[in-house]
């Protein structure tokens, strides 16, 4: 994070980010970790979370893992309720993990329907949920959740991930209204085709070559630029920012 901006009102923050062990969400966990927040995080990727700690044991404080499979509700609240307990509260609650395999139309079931709704929106209604005594209880806090660049674009494949993604600006929007009140900021970060190993299953050189010719700008977005987003939408600095949807997508259209 050299040269990147340094938020005060981060540090000591208690931050808990969902699908942190790979790809954005490593990102976010060493952005975080590195502006002095306490951060927990949880992912099904247990080895690719150890390296992780491994790697940012130099950190003012060291982030902790937890197993959390997000299909699970109930392993959601544990996993939350244990993180409360251990950091004395949540301040910050990133909704990164999700999952975009693609699929035809023809192949969906109802039981694919309601597994692809589980790991890519239904998650985040119910870790919002479970976090908003503890906010109340501060006096505040923010929801960063995690959309797509995808069902803007109409990609091909994607039918229920964009269905999903699109579904959480609505619960971003409904969310920030409901809980304006209890000084709980809600947004939605919208990254375009960020590369990472993940996405880099996907496309071949031609294709990456395709989405930089649709951007405006002609580099590749990397984790550490969503990851610049998130940290200043989690700061004081976005006090008055709310209710609203925030593209890091190097314009691509």
């Amino acid at each position: 994070m050299t040269g990147r901006a340094i938020y005060p009102s981060l540090a000591g923050k208690r931050v808990f980010i969902s699908g942190g062990s790979s790809g954005i969400g490593e990102g976010l966990v060493e952005a975080f970790v590195r502006q002095g927040a306490r951060v927990a995080f949880g992912d099904i990727l247990e080895m690719e979370a150890q390296a992780l700690i491994s790697r940012l044991s130099d950190a003012t404080f060291k982030p902790s893992f937890d197993v959390c499979d997000l299909t699970d509700v109930s392993a959601v609240k544990r996993v939350l309720g244990q993180v409360d307990e251990d950091l004395g509260g949540i301040d910050i609650l990133v909704n990164n993990a999700g999952n975009d395999d693609r699929h035809s139309i023809e192949e969906v079931t109802p039981e694919y329907w309601d597994e692809r709704m589980a790991v890519n929106l239904r998650h985040m209604f119910f870790a919002a949920q479970a976090v908003l005594p503890a906010m109340r209880k501060a006096g505040g806090g923010v929801i960063l959740n995690f959309g797509s660049i995808s069902w803007h674009l109409g990609l091909r494949d994607l039918v229920l991930y964009q269905t999903a993604k699109a579904g959480i600006e609505g619960l971003t929007r409904s969310l920030a209204r409901d809980l304006g009140r209890d000084n709980i900021r809600v947004n939605t970060i919208v990254p375009g085709n960020v590369k990472t190993p993940r996405q880099m299953k996907w496309y071949t050189p031609e294709g990456e070559a395709e989405i930089v010719a649709a951007q405006c700008l002609d580099a590749r977005i990397a984790p550490v630029d969503v990851a610049a987003l998130a940290l200043f939408l989690a700061s004081d600095d976005a006090r008055m920012c709310t209710g609203h949807d925030y593209f890091v997508d190097a314009g691509w259209r």
